[in-house]
């Protein structure tokens, strides 16, 4: 393996790459992983040396804090390859402030910028062949930090390991998802963590999402954790309602994650001359829309799915379905719109597109 230094990245190369036996017409998600890794760790009050190494198993002690604790946050974000071979991130300053907001929360050290962006730069350059062109192709790519001190007693962990990985993708939902209007569970609750990209907030949702996918559902709309009469996010994603010509969206709060892709389908929206309302939304509101006619669509946002557009929820064991608009929709328009950014196929007139350099 070649060994080299750049700055203060230390580069280790894998020997051979992977990429010959990759079948990139058939992807499962998050399942295939490039040749090589980021990892920085977090020892006596500060972060060391920052390395590239070849994919591959770590070890780590069976008492590594994370496994008993929960101190474990992470980002998803994604890479695009142009026709020209260019590859672009696409906000990723957000990305980069999300991931230390969930640590600062979680009682974990905030990571340097400078590490995050020389790191991610890097890895992307080595690994750019994995990146295909075309619009639905990208690079998954997972930031995550977690606590590796191995003594299991309940406090915050002395010592973390910051890693980025990265999966070559396809779309995350293939075709439109029916969800459920959660009754009994919530997502998060106010003072809690609900706002960071904490591991521990995804494995709680796993048992409600089971329960909705065994009745033929993909997912569940959260509701408040006081009263489950306020709708809050889709599954994975923020979740966005037009009831008429008017887009509606949840505020961001203790409870709902401010999403990278949330905050660009505002935009758009706005650049549009949509109307928009960021305003808290009740049940009974979208269920009055839907039968009186007046509920037009429904779609979550997210980085994995970028858009996926709802085609019915269910709630209090009636089924509401939604009609199928086809490319008139806004979530039909607004994804079009938001992958040609991505890919570099239309102006970028917010400067969302990050050249990887």
């Amino acid at each position: 393996m070649a060994e080299t230094y750049t700055s203060n990245l230390h580069i280790e190369k894998a020997s051979s790459s992977r990429l010959q036996d990759v079948n990139f017409k058939d992807l499962a998600f998050g399942v295939t992983f490039t040749d090589h890794m980021f990892m920085c760790d977090f020892v006596d009050g500060q972060w060391q040396q920052p390395k590239i190494v070849p994919y591959g198993p770590m070890p780590m002690e069976p008492s590594a804090r994370v496994f008993h604790y929960g101190q474990a946050v992470f980002e998803g974000m994604k890479a695009y390859k142009d026709e020209q071979g260019d590859v672009f991130l696409f906000r990723p300053e957000e990305n980069f402030k999300r991931i230390n907001k969930s640590c600062a929360r979680l009682a974990m050290p905030e990571f340097p910028e400078d590490y995050f962006f020389e790191g991610l730069n890097t890895l992307l350059n080595l690994d750019k062949d994995w990146i295909q062109s075309g619009v639905g192709n990208s690079l998954y790519v997972r930031p995550f930090a977690i606590a590796t001190e191995p003594i299991i007693s309940a406090a915050p962990s002395e010592t973390y390991r910051f890693m980025i990985i990265c999966s070559p993708v396809s779309p995350y939902y293939k075709g439109k998802v029916k969800v459920v209007i959660a009754e009994h569970f919530s997502r998060s609750a106010d003072g809690g963590v609900g706002f960071a990209k904490a591991a521990g907030n995804y494995a709680a949702q796993f048992y409600p999402t089971k329960l909705a996918q065994q009745k033929g559902f993909q997912q569940v709309i959260w509701t408040d954790s006081s009263t489950h009469s306020y709708l809050e996010e889709a599954g994975t994603m923020n979740v966005f309602f037009r009831i008429n010509d008017t887009l509606i969206t949840a505020p961001t709060s203790d409870r709902i994650l401010d999403g990278v892709t949330r905050k660009s389908v505002i935009q758009l929206a706005k650049d549009n001359n949509i109307n928009v309302e960021v305003r808290p939304i009740k049940v009974q509101e979208i269920v009055d829309a839907a039968n009186n006619g007046s509920l037009k669509e429904i779609f979550g946002s997210g980085t994995a799915a970028v858009i996926s557009e709802i085609s019915a929820f269910e709630y209090q064991d009636k089924i509401y379905e939604l009609d199928d608009l086809g490319t008139t929709g806004y979530a039909a328009k607004m994804k079009k719109e938001m992958l040609h950014i991505q890919h570099n196929l239309a102006e970028d007139k917010h400067n969302w597109r990050y050249p990887v350099k």
